[in-house]
């Protein structure tokens, strides 16, 4: 009898993990081609919990290096599912080089294209507004060289 429920388990776990990795891969295939006419480079897939009321909301960080000369586009798709928007913050240092949402004013964006000057590490962000729960895709693309 264990053995029987140690398999009907197990069996829902993987049935779990493989229905979560083909939405991640649904997700990036249609987040990608929504990017435009551009080169798909790296996706960034995210799945972050709720924040604390009144604290920092999570977010979850990824580095890459950036070429000079380049044009780049920021792409940002949230799940059907989620609770709150995602938003995708690049910076360079701690200085904001382009986000997906602006909070003077509310507004949201899909993508933002970002003219690199300088090759070196650029951070990408990625959290969900108010802090709520989510899954989300990043999607980095080159745009042309400048």
């Amino acid at each position: 009898m264990k053995n029987i429920l140690k398999l009907i388990f197990l069996t829902s776990v993987i049935i779990s993990i493989g229905t979560t990795a083909q939405d991640n891969v649904e997700l990036v295939a249609q987040c990608a081609a929504s990017a435009g006419n551009v080169t798909y480079l790296k996706d960034f897939v995210v799945k972050l919990d709720a924040g604390v009321p009144g604290g920092k909301p999570p977010s979850a960080k990824f580095s890459m290096v950036l070429s000079k000369n380049t044009q780049y586009r920021f792409s940002i798709c949230t799940a059907p599912d989620s609770e709150g928007e995602a938003i995708l913050q690049l910076f360079d240092m701690n200085v904001l080089q382009g986000s997906t949402y602006i909070s003077a004013t509310g507004k949201e964006f899909p993508f933002f294209d970002f003219k690199c000057q300088k090759t070196g590490v650029y951070h990408v962000f990625i959290s969900f507004k108010e802090g709520k729960v989510g899954e989300s895709v990043g999607i980095l693309s080159f745009v042309k060289k400048l």
